[in-house]
Formats: structure tokens, sequence, C-alpha cells
């Protein structure tokens, strides 16, 4: 175990390292999703959510002013559901959409989703190849005839007019627990217990963090989790729009800066102890997007949150179901 090699980790190193391990990590190898996996999310459980995000895509493109080229990106794309759903919509629009040039872009980090994905989307498999002129790691065709390419990083994929779509992903980057304490905010870490010596533990770092710079000088909570990853990501998604146009609609569990321990594991679709058997659980945090906001500052307008509930209501999604009903 690398605890034992380099002493205590912090949360985020520990999460990273149980989710994204080449050998060992849970992202890499298990199939996490739908009835037998360890959770479901709303794309897999209807397509009406997608489909109202397609729907949400074309009025933000329309009152945009209808540019000429498009490039539709999807951080953590799971199985590919939600993408399939909002390409139907796209063709079923395919009138106005004629006069736009659309590509499809997924950042995704599991070559075992990878592969679920292009055969979903485009009805083949795709062989996982690196070229020294392409930073994307597969390309192919959709089965709507749109050009499609993965990638490890949102940083590697290319710039343009783009709407971004991140569903349930920021909920999974790592996190760091940082805890206000008399002589300041110290690091929560995840260490080996003594006693026990296969038995992990969370422990205090014995020195005030620097990541107590990222936390509001108004801060009221004696703990909070930060996320450096989701700052980093957020900024270039708020910077990329700010300059080459377009938006970015992202849905996850979270809050607007009022909770405190979220960090959580899943199995099977049960809770799990975080320190417990890593490596065979998905680790979550819930997003703060009150600090997500805070590191875009007025680099861009930004809405919300609002609930998903809302959000869909606002879509049309009363409507959409009476259809299945008829």
């Amino acid at each position: 175990m690398k605890i034992k090699a380099t002493g205590p980790l912090t949360v985020a190193e520990y999460m990273k390292e149980v989710l994204t391990n080449p050998i060992k990590g849970y992202y890499m190898h298990h199939d996490m999703l739908g009835e037998h996996g360890d959770f479901i999310t709303s794309p897999e459980i209807s397509q009406v959510f997608g489909e109202l995000i397609g729907v949400w895509c074309i009025s933000e493109w329309m009152s945009g002013g209808k540019s000429k080229s498009l490039k539709l990106v999807e951080l953590g794309p799971g199985k590919g559901s939600l993408m399939d759903d909002i390409l139907r919509v796209f063709s079923q629009f395919q009138h106005l959409l004629n006069s736009c040039d659309i590509s499809v872009h997924l950042v995704e980090v599991s070559p075992k989703l990878s592969e679920i994905q292009a055969t979903k989307l485009t009805g083949s498999i795709i062989e996982t190849k690196y070229d020294d002129d392409s930073s994307a790691y597969k390309n192919g065709v959709t089965k709507c005839g749109l050009p499609i390419s993965w990638y490890h990083d949102v940083q590697d994929v290319p710039e343009g007019y783009t709407f971004f779509i991140a569903h349930e992903f920021f909920d999974a980057l790592p996190i760091h627990k940082l805890q206000k304490t008399s002589d300041g905010w110290r690091e929560m870490l995840i260490d080996i217990d003594p006693e026990i010596p296969h038995k992990l533990r969370f422990v205090l770092g014995s020195s005030n963090s620097i990541l107590a710079t990222l936390i509001q000088a108004d801060e009221q909570r004696d703990h909070v989790e930060l996320s450096p990853n989701a700052a980093v990501i957020i900024q270039k998604l708020a910077s990329q729009i700010n300059t080459f146009g377009g938006a970015a609609l992202i849905a996850d569990y979270g809050h607007s800066g009022d909770k405190t321990d979220t960090f959580r594991g899943f199995r099977a679709h049960r809770l799990h102890n975080v320190l417990v058997d890593p490596g065979t659980a998905d680790l979550t945090a819930d997003v703060d997007f009150s600090f997500l906001k805070s590191m875009i500052g007025n680099t861009v307008a930004s809405l919300g949150p609002i609930t998903q509930q809302d959000f869909l209501k606002n879509m049309g999604i009363d409507l959409r179901m009476k259809v299945f009903l008829i």
C-alpha cells in the first residue's frame, strides 16, 4: 500500500489512487453503472433527461446567434447514454442545425467505459491509438454521422465555440478535507491505524494547510471540502467560453456552501465505508457550487444552482412525459 511507503495521504491523493490507479483503480476495471453496478445515473433511468438537455443545447445555440460550428463536449460520459439521447434530439432537429459544423468530444479516463461509449455511440469497436498530431486517443463517427473523439483531459479538447456537459462528473473529483482548529485550518489525512495494521483511519495534519487560501474569508463552517482539480477545470471552461463563446451545464449532487462532511462510498447501490476495501467501491463528495462560482468570478455569467427538478420542469418534462403516457 502507498501509505506504507510514503506516509499518510491527503483525501485527494487517496481518492486518486483508489479510483484511477492503472492497475487497481475502481474506474479502470469496474462496470460501475447500471443495475448490476454500484450506482445508477439519471440517463440510465430515462431517455427524457438526455433529450431535454439536447433541447437545452439547441435552444442555447439559437439564442447565442447560431454559431457556424459547435463542439459538444461531455465530461465523464458514463456509458454514453446521455450523449446518445442528446444526439437523437440533434438528429430530429437536423433542419435547424444543417448550417452548423458539429463535432462530439468525450473526456474519459476509463478504458472500459470508453469502449462501452464507442460501441453505443458509433455502433462499432474503436481501437485506441496515440498520434503525435492529435491529443485524442480514439476517433470515429457517430451513428448520426458526426465526428467523435475521446480525450483523457479536458485541457486536450480543441478550443472553439463549445457546449460543455458535466453530469455527475465533479462529484468524483478528488477533494481535500480541512478542519478548523484553534491554530488554523488543518488538513485531514488518511493513515494506517497503528493498533490494527490492516485498518485505515483519519488523522489531523500537524501544520496549517496552504489550501486554506482557497477558503472564503467569511466561511462559517468548521469543516470544508475543497477540490483544486474542480477549480482548474471550471476555470478552463469559463475561460474558453469567455474567449470563444458557448455554455456549460453542470448537473450534480451538491450544495451552496452549507454542507460539511459529504465524503462517502457506494458499492452495490449501498453506502460503503470509504476506508474499507479501497478500490472496490465508488468514492464521491457533494459538489460545493459556491466554491465553483468563486473560482470563476466574473469571467462568465453563472446561473443557479437550481434543483434538477426545477430545471427539467422549465425544459418541459411534464409535457414530454405525457407523450409517453398517451
